[in-house]
């Protein structure tokens, strides 16, 4: 039922009646895009160096080419908590509210990382190490499954209706910027301290340099105003007892479908932010045998594409729609899919530079507009734990296992043509998903318009 038109809040108003300038906006934005980049930063460098060192430092009993499948599944298992991490910020954030959320997650993150950067090897203490490795990178899922829908809906409930696309982006260009970061300062360290010496000590230093970013995210972050949309909702005392229970009650399917498209971009991005690419490209007993720190550099370029392409992507969907944006995104992913390995094998690091960059046109256009997507979604009384279960499900059939899969595939083929038929079935499975989705840009997303929030967006289906 909606509330007295007494009690419904203009837009570009607060709850309270005052009116959201810019400057309160922008501080968001910023907030947003710092808190994401640093906890993806603390994200991503664990990936590259499991693609660059763990299999030596903690699974080199194994032998080396099953040393490697095991610390890639390292970085698929934090997904498998990622669920865990997006039900509990879920429920915390539905009910408490959305700043406290991000807050938590982002010591969380910064903990367990730090801890990364001071784990002894196996040859220090046996299976002790891979051992902690593991329970800190479940940590960092834990995380990263709350992190994202935290961000995602204090950018897009804060913006005007009209610019959902562009300020949602904010928290989405936080990924590449984190991979730009994790990849610039690995890459860094690789040049500082080459060959053994980053094996000895230089990978260590991206870790404990999290301590210091994560000082600066949670002071900036700390200096941001609650959700205006959960402000209503808690001063009306309509926060939801059982969120997650309302969620899979009424918008079951919708939470797979919505997984569906996150799983089709998560498995292609995979492929750098996972560290295979970074591990393919400079195996000295593979076809490429490129320096790490060039391939390190190239990881950085695409980054600055993907960025690029992100936040173009987020405005575009604010003129064309969320999902005219999208299809022409699986389009372009599904171009660069066919063309990165052909350009990765040829050995040239200006040619990978270009695959890598070529794929991150695609990849920014069915990333960009996502955060407004799944905010108009689901009703304003359940969304948190909507959009964070819908992203924490679509990371595991995506991202989870996608660099261990292709590591198996090349080892079992010694080709990369099936790598590649499989992150081309995973980008046909993204578009199916938002051909089934309606587009609800501009959709009101303030308590009052629960009954219309409640219609379903699948089409077929009068209520989810």
């Amino acid at each position: 039922m909606s509330a007295p038109a007494s009690r419904r809040v203009p837009e570009g108003f607060t709850p309270t009646g005052t009116i959201a300038t810019h400057a309160d906006r922008r501080r968001v934005v910023f907030a947003t895009v710092v808190g994401t980049t640093v906890e993806w930063y603390d994200f991503f460098i664990y990936a590259s160096a499991a693609g660059l060192v763990f299999g030596q430092l903690f699974f080199a009993p194994a032998g080396e080419g099953f040393a490697q499948i095991l610390s890639f599944i390292t970085v698929g298992i934090s997904f498998l908590f990622r669920p865990f991490g997006a039900f509990l910020a879920g429920h915390l954030g539905d009910k408490y509210g959305r700043r406290l959320v991000l807050m938590l997650t982002l010591v969380l993150m910064g903990v367990a990382t730090t801890l990364v950067g001071l784990l002894p090897t196996y040859a220090a203490i046996g299976m002790a190490a891979p051992i902690l490795l593991i329970t800190l990178r479940i940590l960092q899922g834990i995380s990263a499954g709350g992190e994202w829908g935290g961000a995602v809906l204090m950018a897009v409930e804060h913006a005007p209706k009209t610019k959902r696309g562009l300020f949602g982006a904010s928290p989405q260009i936080g990924v590449p910027l984190g991979l730009l970061l994790a990849s610039g300062v690995m890459g860094l360290m690789a040049l500082i301290a080459p060959g053994d010496a980053f094996l000895a000590w230089g990978w260590r230093v991206p870790f404990l340099l999290s301590v210091v970013l994560i000082l600066v995210g949670y002071y900036i972050r700390r200096r941001v105003e609650e959700s205006p949309v959960f402000t209503e909702l808690a001063e009306r005392k309509e926060e939801t007892r059982m969120p997650i229970v309302q969620l899979f009650r009424k918008h079951a399917l919708l939470v797979v479908i919505a997984a569906f498209v996150f799983a089709g971009n998560n498995a292609v991005g995979y492929m750098t932010t996972g560290g295979y690419i970074q591990r393919y490209a400079t195996d000295p007993n593979g076809p490429v045998g490129l320096t790490t720190a060039d391939v390190l550099g190239a990881v950085t370029l695409s980054a600055v594409s993907w960025l690029v392409f992100t936040w173009i992507a987020g405005w575009l969907s604010d003129r064309i729609g969320r999902r005219t944006t999208y299809i022409i995104g699986w389009v372009l992913q599904l171009a660069g899919v066919f063309l990165l390995f052909p350009l990765v094998n040829s050995g040239s690091i200006v040619n990978l530079t270009l695959g890598l960059v070529v794929l991150t046109v695609g990849l920014g256009f069915t990333y960009g507009p996502q955060a407004a997507l799944y905010s108009e979604l689901f009703p304003a009384s359940i969304r948190f734990s909507g959009v964070s279960i819908s992203y924490a499900i679509g990371a595991i059939l995506g991202g989870a296992f996608a660099p261990t899969i292709a590591q198996a595939i090349v080892q079992a083929t010694g080709s990369t043509m099936g790598v590649t038929w499989y992150l081309a079935g995973m980008t046909v499975l993204g578009l199916v998903a938002t051909l089934l989705l309606k587009d609800r840009s501009g959709i009101p997303l303030g308590p009052d318009h629960e009954a219309e929030q409640e219609k379903s967006p699948v089409y077929g289906l009068a209520k989810a």
